[in-house]
């Protein structure tokens, strides 16, 4: 696939909202091509997950076309023309500027990082605090994973059906549940042209849905959302076992794709695909660029809706500290 890409122009902004159960919901903040950049910022340091890679400003993004339009859409890319690039291979993490307490994110998403080995893409969201005011990872996988993982990650006290998320007293593995679906990740969501997915994220529940291009509700594409109408999600955390508001709070949105690390890195031997082609996982990574031509993130649009009661403010962004 070809892409005609824009790079010269950085736009956007991202909101999120909060809401009761069956509430009506109305937008608060869209991003998209016009403006996502406007309201997202590079993360540049270190990564806190310990990949093979180096996350770029936006301007260093710009300048080597890994960040920008491609296809009407907003393009965020991996490195793939570089052997053995010098303490990891360049990506792209941007998360939103405001933060947001509940509410219905919608995002838009026409293509994910492709399945191949070393790769960690996610698109998820974290509070300034890690762990402590939560994480709720909603598109995860690793390396040729088939399906996402629905995640979240928090301090003690906090067990939902899909499993105890103090991440330090689990390993920082937290509680989620894989989603049983191959169209939801990687090559099998880019051959249906991607999709949608909506983060319903209330004080009683955390219901995560996805929808195959083809099969939208007519009442997201209108723009008057009604989960209610939308049958079961994918997967619901809630239930007495975890007080959602006191456990995360003040999120920022993100998309990153990183490289090996604590998850990817640490899985790679196991994978008889992946543990043929190299020794470690930074090793195949730093030897084979062309394999990451396809690790790139196409997003149509991020839309949060509320019930206008949400509070949000301005935040610098949080580290992420694991898978």
């Amino acid at each position: 696939m070809s892409f005609t890409r824009n790079l010269t122009r950085l736009g956007g902004i991202l909101a999120l909202g909060v809401t009761a159960a069956q509430a009506a919901y109305s937008i608060q903040d869209t991003y998209d091509p016009t403006n996502f950049f406007d309201g997202f910022e590079f993360f540049s340091q270190p990564d806190p997950t310990n990949g093979f890679v180096k996350y770029l400003t936006a301007e260093e993004a710009n300048a080597l076309s890994l960040a920008g339009l491609a296809n009407e859409a907003v393009y965020m890319g991996v490195d793939y023309t570089t052997l053995n690039p010098t303490g990891g291979r360049n990506s792209v993490r941007v998360n939103s500027k405001k933060t947001y307490n509940q509410g219905l994110i919608i995002a838009d998403i026409a293509h994910q990082p492709a399945a191949q080995c070393g790769t960690w893409p996610a698109f998820w969201t974290v509070g300034p605090n890690w762990p402590y005011d939560g994480e709720i990872d909603v598109i995860e996988g690793v390396n040729l994973d088939t399906n996402t993982t629905y995640t979240l990650h928090t301090g003690p006290s906090c067990t939902f059906t899909q499993g105890d998320c103090n991440a330090p007293g689990t390993g920082n593995i937290g509680c989620g549940t894989s989603s049983q679906d191959t169209q939801t990740l990687a090559d099998g969501f880019n051959a249906i042209g991607g999709g949608v997915f909506a983060l319903e994220w209330t004080a009683s529940a955390i219901n995560i849905f996805f929808f195959p291009r083809s099969s939208i509700p007519q009442d997201i594409t209108s723009g008057q959302p009604n989960p209610s109408t939308w049958g079961q999600p994918q997967t619901s955390f809630s239930g007495d076992g975890c007080d959602i508001p006191s456990h995360f709070r003040d999120h920022s949105i993100v998309f990153d794709t990183t490289m090996c690390g604590d998850w990817a890195g640490k899985v790679f031997g196991s994978d008889p695909t992946c543990s043929s082609k190299a020794a470690t996982c930074e090793e195949y990574v730093a030897a084979n660029p062309d394999a990451f031509k396809d690790s790139y993130w196409l997003v149509n649009s991020v839309k949060v809706y509320s019930d206008n009661s949400t509070m949000k403010r301005d935040a610098p962004f949080a580290r992420r500290f694991i898978a």
